[in-house]
């Protein structure tokens, strides 16, 4: 076999993207973890250990719902963006800018 790789093999040499909320979020459950063990390595009480661990799952938790909400709000941005600018009123196209002066026009001054 020469140094050609079927389409399956080549799709799994690369490895998935992961956005960066998912990589905070996985390092911090990481530490929730790590923290309590190093705790009680240096003899601090299981209860003390214990505690640590809630309390940092807990900030975990709270850190997760910021940046999920943050990034729906980002991509929601994106979206309007992306969308065609609308009228004060949600009008688009002809008609959409009533009001204000004309000049020329066929309606008679008077």
């Amino acid at each position: 076999m020469s140094g050609h790789r079927p389409a399956s093999e080549a799709g799994r040499a690369t490895p998935p993207q992961r956005d960066g909320a998912t990589e905070v979020i996985r390092w911090a459950a990481f530490s929730c973890v790590l923290v309590p063990v190093v705790l009680l390595a240096f003899g601090t009480s299981l209860a003390g250990a214990a505690g640590t661990a809630v309390g940092l799952a807990a900030v975990t938790g709270a850190c997760r719902v910021l940046l999920r909400q943050s990034e729906r709000g980002a991509a929601r941005l994106a979206a309007e963006d992306r969308a065609p600018h609308r009228g004060r009123h949600q009008r688009t196209g002809t008609g959409s800018h009533r009001g204000g002066r004309h000049t020329g026009g066929d309606t008679p001054v008077g």
